[in-house]
């Protein structure tokens, strides 16, 4: 049976997710006195706060002062407060493609040219218009200024159209310039409007007068965005292209101001002026978002403000550091980049990896030759990052491996290749896995031909070989150095992991697999290694005793990566079936798989066990699950042979709380109501669960008594008289307070008066039926001094009989005959000792029953001895050895 929702991790939230294709909106916030940027990236809206998600990625975005407008295929919805959907407008039939905020009432198109006028306060159509594709495709849509009622709309065919929405009437057709509209804009001045064209011509019209006042054309394509700097004196607008160029053209000249080339990777998607100030904000396909300011020479803009994530999909994400708040990130599109799982403001970009940083910055973006492939595999490590380098890192189908920077965010100073390449480079060799010891000093890089080099990461030498010629016959494909830079371990193609001296390079062991290795991953703390198969099987190897100790079967397709725990006790791989799974080391079990839309490609676990990030095939963003073991009951009961997985959706930028759900709950309860039997085996000795106040002092009362008696009772003052007595005489004398006698005792002895105790009563009904549950369970619930007086009393100047006394220490023979309450029978058997040695050693009845007790304490005694010195042997040699 499948389980609601993913039971040990929960969906928490992305990161590295900043833009999309979407145009961003700009809102002025008339209480607040401030501008709001929002932008679309997935299901949400980004205001810098985050909106609540939407089922499906949005497709348009538009606002005015109160509300955002998102709609995803053909459904509308208004955000208030930046978060939450407030209204929904249903009744188009097919994608909405564009929206346009207009005064009490919203208009959208649709892609069948469906235009819809909705109230936004009812939420009801006002009004709808459908034109004739063939005609009239509407491909934009603006709102002239000052134009009371009035829409322009622009067409595929070249033509606009200016309509009255109130009276639903075509007020005037303008002919066009023969070429699709792409954009229009409303600049500064009223009745001034610009247009963008599929040719990449930009034409200010003014539409009152249907007469064109400028005409400009930019050599990148279509025009995607325009956008006027207004309101503080320089009259530029800046337009948008396909290929990620921005062009500024100043309108008193009507000529071409300045270029902003590779702006963006992709093309531009929203492009806005600040009113009022010198920034300009864009965004684009490329997961950008920047604030350009214009503050410099030439006009050029530079970048202010930016928030940049991967333009194409990560293939490697691990944790950086042991606080759990950094992810690095490699990426298809060449860059390195960390994440903050505190805080946006923290994340950092390592940039591109190049062959010569100076030619790469001369060529630009588009035309560098120099460009490294993307990162296939890396490693890092904090231990000395502030004195050198301390990430290396493999390329694509590259033999040279670079190092970086985290503290200088760049490429590090060393190129990282065999000595035999460093004047030719071979097309067929490359770097395929890395790692870097945990001091930080030294990298141990393998390549395709089964070469396993160890080069210095402060000076970038090359410090020796593993094995004469290589270390396997086959790729490698993993290396792996211990916590102690004692051993390297590798693992080739050809089926055979190696064990190797660090120092010295020898080779220490060599074992066979079961089958080709595909990846291997060393948990340096408790020393087990992660080994994953082609066939897609994951084993664990004991790097200790060099045997493999679990083996793992359950996917379906090729397992991408893995990830232990902190304290290793949990294996989480990922595979090429979009399931990630969690095996349970100690127990060798699966106990938690969920299944996912699109594969992840990469796992990591946090150092502080909390989260678990993933990257996934085609997917911009690094999704965060919550490990809910941490502050929620979950069971860890193995999963079945059969078990379903159930689809678990990504999480999203919004935090998402977590709620308990029904399958779950019913698991726990279980897991509550578990009660652990009284007795484990036959074999072996059970304490009690009593506290250790209860029996731990029986032997010791008589001392805690003499040390809690006063030293002199205390004595309460004699209260004074109302009148004080005088003696008669000259002189006036007040009477002497007469002494009371304190010599009578108040202690009674009870003797045979006493009545029998219900301990009492238990042991003498036990002496004909032998069962001693009722009376062990009565001396079980009583304090240290009440065990103290039943035990007084059983003798026969207490009130009690030889008969009772050889029932007390019958009792003691069956608990020690059942192994259970092992303390409580030692304790209570030495108090009765004590007690009552004298008369023990008179009777014979009571010595024939001590001498049986005897045997069986030295036997059981015996028994644990010998488990606890084995216990204690392995301990020690375990100590010994491990270190």
């Amino acid at each position: 049976m499948a389980r609601e929702g993913a039971g040990l991790f929960a969906a928490f939230r992305v990161l590295g997710r900043f833009s999309g294709h979407v145009p961003h909106v700009l809102r002025y916030h008339g209480r607040h006195r401030e501008f709001y940027l929002a932008a679309a990236v997935g299901r949400s809206v980004h205001t810098y706060s985050v909106s609540n998600t939407l089922p499906q990625d949005i497709t348009c975005l538009a606002a005015d002062r109160m509300l955002i407008f998102a709609s995803y295929d053909n459904i509308l919805h208004a955000f208030a407060r930046n978060k939450e959907v407030v209204h929904t407008y249903e009744g188009h039939k097919a994608k909405i493609h564009l929206l346009q905020p207009f005064g009490d009432h919203v208009i959208s198109v649709d892609v069948d040219n469906v235009l819809i006028v909705w109230n936004i306060q009812s939420e009801e159509e006002y009004l709808q218009i459908e034109f004739d594709k063939a005609t009239f495709a509407v491909s934009a849509l603006l709102h002239p200024s000052t134009y009371l009622n009035k829409i322009l709309l622009g067409s595929e065919q070249g033509t606009l159209q200016l309509w009255n929405i109130r009276s639903n009437k075509l007020l005037y057709s303008f002919p066009g310039w023969g070429l699709a509209v792409t954009t229009l804009e409303q600049a500064p001045a009223v009745d001034v409007v610009a247009v963008g064209l599929v040719s990449g011509h930009i034409i200010v019209h003014n539409i009152k007068f249907d007469e064109t006042l400028m005409k400009f054309q930019q050599d990148w394509g279509p025009i995607t965005a325009i956008s006027f700097r207004t309101a503080d004196g320089h009259p530029i607008m800046a337009a948008g292209s396909p290929v990620g160029h921005i062009a500024l053209w100043d309108l008193e000249e009507k000529k071409l101001m300045c270029q902003m080339q590779d702006a963006h990777s992709t093309a531009i998607a929203g492009m806005s002026f600040v009113p009022g100030e010198p920034l300009l904000i864009t965004n684009a396909a490329d997961n950008a978002l920047r604030v350009w300011i214009f503050d410099g020479p030439g006009g050029t803009g530079r970048v202010l403000r930016s928030r940049v994530g991967h333009s194409a999909p990560p293939t490697k994400i691990r944790y950086h550091g042991q606080n759990g708040e950094q992810i690095l990130s490699a990426g298809q599109d060449g860059t390195l980049q960390s994440f903050s799982t505190v805080h946006e403001k923290f994340n950092k970009s390592l940039g591109h990896g190049s062959i010569n940083k100076k030619k790469s910055k001369k060529k630009g973006l588009k035309l560098d030759t120099m460009a490294l492939p993307p990162i296939t595999a890396f490693a890092s490590e904090v231990a000395h990052q502030s004195d050198w380098d301390g990430i290396v890192a493999c390329h694509q189908g590259y033999i040279t491996c670079t190092t970086w920077n985290y503290q200088k965010t760049s490429m590090g100073a060393h190129k990282l290749r065999p000595e035999e390449f460093s004047k030719h480079k071979p097309i067929d060799i490359y770097a395929t896995a890395v790692d870097i010891t945990s001091c930080g000093n030294f990298a141990v890089i393998g390549m395709s031909t089964g070469q396993v080099d160890v080069y210095n990461m402060q000076s970038g030498i090359h410090r020796g070989r593993y094995g004469k010629e290589k270390a396997h016959e086959g790729a490698i494909r993993g290396v792996a150095v211990d916590g102690l830079n004692q051993l390297v371990i590798t693992g080739g193609s050809e089926g055979l992991i190696k064990f190797w001296k660090f120092k010295t390079k020898d080779l220490v062991y060599s074992t066979e697999l079961p089958s080709s290795p595909s990846g291997i991953l060393l948990h340096r703390d408790s020393g087990i290694l992660g080994i994953a198969f082609d066939d897609f099987d994951v084993s664990v190897l004991d790097i200790e005793t060099r045997k493999i100790v679990r083996t793992f079967s359950g996917h379906h397709g090729q397992i991408n990566d893995m990830t232990f725990s902190p304290d290793g006790r949990w294996l989480i791989t990922s595979s090429m079936d979009c399931t990630i799974k969690t095996w349970d080391l100690p127990s060798g079990c699966l106990i938690d798989c969920f299944l996912v839309d699109c594969a992840a490609v990469s796992l990591t676990m946090s150092p502080t066990g909390d989260f678990l990030a993933s990257a996934h095939v085609d997917d911009l963003g690094i999704y965060l699950w919550s490990n809910r073991s941490l502050f929620s009951l979950v069971s860890l009961r193995p999963l079945s042979a059969d078990y379903e997985p159930s689809l678990v959706t990504l999480p999203t930028t919004c935090p998402m709380q977590d709620v308990d759900v029904s399958g779950d709950e019913e698991l726990c309860d279980e897991m509550i109501d578990y009660v652990s039997p009284e007795q484990l085996g036959e074999q072996l000795v059970t304490l009690s669960s009593l506290p250790e106040s209860r029996w731990k002092n029986l032997l010791s009362l008589d001392v805690i008594k003499k040390k809690n008696k006063p030293r002199e009772p205390p004595k309460v003052p004699k209260s004074a008289p109302f009148f004080i007595p005088t003696v008669p005489g000259l002189i006036p004398r007040y009477v002497p307070p007469e002494e009371e006698n304190d010599t009578l005792s108040k202690v009674v002895s009870l003797g045979v008066l006493a009545q029998k105790s219900d301990f009492y009563v238990h042991l003498e009904e036990a002496l004909s039926t032998n069962q001693y549950k009722a009376p062990l369970e009565l001396l079980k619930s009583l304090g240290p001094s009440n065990i103290e007086i039943e035990l007084r009393g059983l003798a026969p100047e207490g009130g009690g009989s030889m008969e009772v006394m050889l029932s007390f220490l019958r009792m003691i023979g069956v608990m020690l005959n059942k192994k259970y309450n092992f303390e409580l029978a030692q304790a209570y058997l030495a108090l009765f000792l004590k007690l009552h040695l004298k008369i023990l050693s008179s009777e014979p009845n009571l010595l024939e029953e001590l001498s049986k007790l005897s045997v069986q304490l030295e036997e059981t005694w015996i028994h644990l001895r010998t488990l606890f010195s084995q216990s204690l042997c392995v301990l020690t040699y375990m100590k010994s050895a491990l270190l």
